[in-house]
């Protein structure tokens, strides 16, 4: 490796697996490989959904040892979800998974301390019932909570192992419904009227601060010399998959695709209007005072989960029949919360359509095309409505994620929102992970420069759109109607 080529490691934690890349930069070159690739499962216990955090962290330790000689460690993962600690820095049991039951009906609580129009003005955060206020409003009063002297966000949680320090990296904890983004900083008026104690928080970090240095025995388990330097990234996923979007000067759109789709713009100031808030966009905080002004969408979990229901069938055949379908035949509200938890989800689409008197989809083939039209039509939906609450026009639109794999999304998303579709980089979130982390020890300027390095080395598709927007403009109105 040259002396001007450095190696890091990206731990990128997704809902159903986690992986460890390794990112090689260069001041002309970015390489990513897989190096350990882990399940994330989730277990069913008598007190609800949880996550297996300690079989994450030997996930994230075997992926070190594989890994080999690194300059760095980052740490991606899902929102919203945290550990506690005690005051001896020991786990109070394992993490609440966002899809449990324990946050149905909270919001209501909440709502009736600080009202939902001053919460959105405050924290410009959309509404979605695993908000972690949500979460700590549910908790409060529990026996776990109480004997809580620190709360750490999924990706902290795990940095605190490996390095023993403690911090709250600033894109995720913008996730939590608890942080203006106006000031960057704590909604402290919103957690004082609703009894959250931020003094459970540690330290804001920003991404590219250090995070600390491997432990002794960190280096000891995956064999790495030390010393290891564990830097803080976009820790958010979708704040590290922005961030690797390959735009040049042009006025972009983004959707981040996997089992969600994250739709919106990249801005300089959040959008805080009464009308933003009732349509359900959020504000969340990204790289070099940016705002991540989206819409999440249920995303490939409806196949994901249709798939699952079906025996795991080849989906690249599954795909090609869905293309067969014919389109737009019948689609349901990728957003509705119906179609949250896991379970028999051919069904309940099926039933969604039923329910909006559109022709029953029956064949996998059919509902796989209900599934990637109503996702089309959500992403249109999302892409026009952020391009007039914010007042920013855009000329392209950027797919990133583990759904640029799936040509026939993309082409349908070009097809509905009536622009181009350039598909790219798949490993987004890694890729940003990584390219943080090179910033930090000067091998990459300013985001601008993560970009250009991303876009010369990075695989591209572009979908043009095909036909007008008319038919996508009647099954919207099909889809709005009681």
């Amino acid at each position: 490796m040259s002396v001007s080529t450095k190696a890091y490691a990206a731990v990128d934690l997704g809902a159903s697996s986690g992986r460890v890349m390794v990112g090689r930069v260069g001041p002309h070159s970015l390489e990513l490989a897989e190096v350990h690739r882990f399940p994330n499962r989730p277990v069913r216990v008598p007190e609800g959904l949880r996550w297996d955090i300690l079989g994450l962290y030997a996930g994230v330790l075997d992926g070190l040892r594989a890994a080999g000689a690194v300059d760095s460690v980052g740490i991606d993962s899902w929102a919203v979800d945290y550990g506690l600690l005690d005051a001896d820095g020991a786990l109070l049991g394992n993490p609440v998974h966002y899809r449990d039951a324990r946050t149905e009906g909270v919001a209501e609580k909440v709502w009736a301390s600080v009202p939902a129009e001053e919460l959105y003005a405050a924290t410009g955060l959309q509404y979605a019932p695993f908000n972690t206020l949500y979460q700590l409003t549910a908790a409060q009063g529990s026996a776990q909570l109480a004997s809580a002297e620190r709360l750490l966000l999924i990706p902290d949680l795990l940095t605190y192992w490996l390095t023993g320090e403690q911090g709250t990296e600033l894109t995720n904890a913008s996730t939590t419904q608890l942080i203006d983004p106006r000031a960057r900083d704590w909604a402290r008026g919103v957690a004082e009227r609703l009894g959250i104690d931020l003094g459970l928080f540690a330290p804001l970090r920003q991404p590219g601060d250090r995070a600390g240095v491997l432990r002794p025995e960190v280096l000891e388990e995956t064999g790495l010399a030390g010393p290891v330097p564990v830097t803080a990234v976009g820790s958010h996923d979708t704040a590290s998959a922005v961030a690797a979007v390959p735009a040049g000067g042009e006025r972009f759109a983004y959707i981040c695709t996997g089992t969600w789709s994250l739709a919106g713009l990249e801005l300089d100031a959040p959008v805080l209007t009464e009308e933003s808030r009732a349509a359900n966009f959020t504000n969340e905080l990204g790289l070099d005072g940016t705002v991540r002004y989206l819409r999440n969408i249920m995303g490939l979990w409806l196949l994901q989960e249709c798939v699952r229901a079906w025996g795991e069938p080849d989906l690249g055949e599954l795909l090609r029949e869905a293309a067969k379908v014919p389109a737009l035949r019948s689609v349901v509200d990728a957003g509705d919360a119906a179609f949250l938890t896991p379970g028999r989800m051919p069904e309940r689409i099926a039933a969604a359509c039923r329910d909006s008197a559109q022709p029953v989809p029956h064949s996998p083939a059919e509902i796989t095309r209900c599934i990637l039209d109503s996702l089309a039509l959500a992403h249109r939906r999302a892409v026009l409505d952020a391009q007039r609450l914010a007042g920013h026009p855009v000329d392209v639109v950027h797919v990133v994620g583990g759904g640029t794999r799936n040509a026939l999304l993309c082409q349908l998303t070009a097809d509905a929102c009536g622009l181009p579709v350039v598909a790219g980089p798949t490993e987004a979130a890694a890729l940003g992970n990584v390219l943080v982390q090179a910033r930090a020890h000067g091998l990459v300027g300013d985001l601008a420069g993560m970009r250009r390095l991303l876009t010369r080395t990075q695989l591209l598709t572009r979908y043009e759109p095909r036909g007008g927007t008319q038919r996508w403009e009647a099954a919207q109105a099909r889809l709005a109607r009681p």
